[in-house]
């Protein structure tokens, strides 16, 4: 990947490019080659866009925000880099009038439906065990939405829309004040945002079984806890969640 043309923003190379296969897998093998921390790969059309649990992400050429970011800078529990490039993207919608929140684990929503997901992907290891770096890529429906989801043009007024470069700036300048952040401030700006805690879910095993009860909080290693109606705590590590009832007050 031809770095040469990435414009500068704030602390963020970002690179626009028409179309791709996937951002994600891009990032990777630029990062793989050397790429600095923090570089961002924007396509107007991904041909090949992955969403967790492999599900397929494509979307109208320019209609919605399909982006990748580099981390070298990675925490010992590496969800982190994901649940702060949702919740930058949860921040700069709502500051915009859209009623997003976030859904265990990086997933926003509106009115209960999808407004965008995010998938991390890691590189390498350290002695540690610790990824060398991190691509996180996200998609957000900003014009356009497939059945059973929205998109920000639905939500916000059409004078507040933003373009697609508009709205990565603003998601890009949330991540700086997120990501300096001490743990502490970051886990608890990730559990102010996710409207999990407190819903009542059905959560959806990989190997098929079904739990239901009430998320009750997030543990700082990412697992979701949840209390089943015989009084049994669940820690969830990876699994498809549904809100059956949002949290109360």
């Amino acid at each position: 990947m031809d770095l040469s043309n990435a414009n500068q923003s704030g602390s963020w190379r970002v690179l626009t490019v028409p179309e791709t296969g996937s951002t994600n897998a891009d990032l990777l093998e630029a990062a793989a080659q050397g790429a600095p921390n923090h570089t961002v790969l924007r396509a107007e059309y991904q041909s090949a866009g992955r969403g967790r649990l492999n599900r397929t992400w494509e979307a109208p050429a320019g209609s919605n925000l399909l982006v990748s970011l580099l981390f070298r800078d990675v925490p010992a529990h590496v969800h982190v880099l994901t649940q702060l490039v949702a919740l930058a993207a949860r921040n700069v919608a709502e500051r915009l009038g859209a009623p997003a929140v976030l859904k265990w684990p990086n997933d926003l929503l509106a009115v209960n439906l999808k407004l965008a997901g995010v998938l991390a992907q890691a590189g390498g290891l350290n002695a540690a065990g610790v990824p060398d770096y991190v691509v996180v890529g996200i998609g957000l429906n900003l014009g356009w939405a497939p059945p059973e989801a929205t998109c920000l043009a639905n939500l916000v007024d059409a004078s507040h829309l933003p373009s697609v470069a508009e709205f990565l700036h603003d998601m890009l300048l949330e991540l700086d004040v997120l990501l300096v952040l001490d743990d502490d401030a970051q886990h608890a700006a990730y559990r102010s945002g996710l409207a999990t805690i407190g819903s009542r879910v059905r959560v959806e095993m990989p190997d098929g079984t079904v739990i239901e009860g009430r998320a009750v909080d997030v543990e700082r290693d990412g697992r979701l806890n949840v209390l089943d109606e015989c009084g049994i705590t669940h820690r969830i590590d990876t699994a498809d969640v549904v809100h059956l009832r949002p949290a109360t007050s």
